[in-house]
């Protein structure tokens, strides 16, 4: 998998990468930076030394050429080292890549992420079109597209590896909870509420943790870019939409493993972890290609049976976007982008599903395959006209 190119790009000035575990960063940077030198604070001996005297980062950069790119890998274990990345990105006029999973530590030391000298990129797994001919949709379904896992011949057991290194390492070793066992607990549970609305409070309850720990815990899996929120759709119209967040995981084979689900996927986990993968390609280009300005779901409270799953913004101009995992079309799958129809700026409506030839409804609703929607999304033909 090594060969497989990335959507991301090489850039010519400093920059962050972030990007979960198993994400394939520092493999792409030993592929884009061959010539680099590299400080992995992985390293033990290594992490002690900076750790007890940090000017020894820059004594020791002394003896790297002036215009050699620097890669500071796991750069969130020391914090403290950005002084040093920003007064030779100032003074000497250093490159940098500071590569990490998460900016948590980085921001709760008071660092400010270089005050704009380095740019920030993120790292996502796998998108279709990086694997070619070799993307499977029902194998990414039952083990996700973490180059990890892709790789591997066992996903089954990568995948328990994968968490017991998540709650080993970025948890435990950054000692990012006090309370492992509660987060422990927390985990399938916050796991179940993939493609939900996020209820902390109810997440709490059957967590047996406090709503506020609840509250700290989905930040923590967010800022280790395991997860994400996707807002409701706010604005001045004649209904009034939910303001509530729905939670995504990044990838579907973390989900179904912090669920401890093993096997196929059955009909009933279908819906969600289709919905999951197409948020998840839906983001990655944003963050890779800048798809678009910004994203929602949409759902007036004035009618709880009716949602469209996503809601693109780029300027003036809206794409809404409903996900669908069955093979054959319905025509209740056009409900909610029939009501939203009236949405100002609303250019495009789409359903995708699996599989199935590409239509059209006689109101203009298209409806696309999962292969040929990311290929819309690949090749830029999302927005009419561009």
């Amino acid at each position: 998998m090594n060969t497989l190119s990335r959507l991301e790009t090489v850039h010519k000035q400093s920059f962050f990468l972030f990007g979960p575990r198993g994400a394939g960063k520092s493999t792409w940077l030993r592929m884009m930076y061959p010539e680099a030198h590299t400080v992995n604070l992985l390293r033990e001996e290594l992490y002690q030394r900076y750790l007890a005297a940090p000017q020894n980062f820059a004594a020791e950069l002394r003896a790297v050429p002036a215009g050699r790119w620097v890669v500071v890998d796991e750069v969130q274990r020391l914090p403290n080292l950005l002084n040093e990345v920003h007064r030779l990105i100032e003074e000497e006029g250093r490159r940098f890549c500071l590569c990490g999973s998460s900016a948590r530590k980085l921001r709760l030391a008071g660092t400010n992420l270089l005050a704009g000298r380095a740019l920030k990129r993120i790292m996502h797994p796998f998108v279709p079109q990086e694997l070619g001919s070799a993307f499977d949709l029902e194998r990414a379904l039952q083990y996700g597209l973490l180059p990890i896992v892709v790789a591997s011949e066992s996903p089954d057991e990568t995948l328990k590896a994968y968490t017991q290194l998540y709650l080993k390492e970025e948890i435990q070793a950054e000692a990012l909870v006090r309370n492992l066992p509660g987060f422990a607990r927390f985990l399938p549970v916050a796991a179940l509420s993939h493609g939900q609305p996020i209820n902390a409070t109810n997440i709490a309850r059957e967590a047996a943790v406090s709503r506020t720990t609840v509250n700290g815990y989905l930040e923590i899996l967010e800022e280790t870019l395991l997860c994400f929120r996707l807002p409701g759709y706010e604005a001045k119209l004649r209904l009034r939409e939910r303001k509530l967040p729905k939670w995504y995981w990044c990838d579907p084979g973390i989900v179904r493993t912090m669920k401890g689900t093993t096997g196929a996927p059955v009909p009933e986990e279908r819906g969600a972890l289709f919905e999951g993968l197409v948020a998840q390609t839906i983001r990655a280009y944003k963050d890779y290609t800048g798809l678009c300005d910004d994203w929602f779901y949409w759902a007036p409270v004035a009618s709880r049976e009716t949602e469209v799953d996503f809601l693109l913004q780029k300027g003036e101009r809206m794409i809404a976007i409903e996900a669908k995992a069955g093979n054959r079309f319905q025509e209740s799958w056009c409900t909610g982008l029939r009501a939203i129809t009236p949405l100002p700026g609303l250019c495009r409506r789409i359903v995708v599903c699996p599989n199935g030839p590409r239509m059209q409804t006689t109101d203009g609703i298209e409806v696309a395959s999962f292969a040929e929607f990311e290929n819309c999304l690949a090749t830029g033909r999302l927005w009419p006209n561009t």
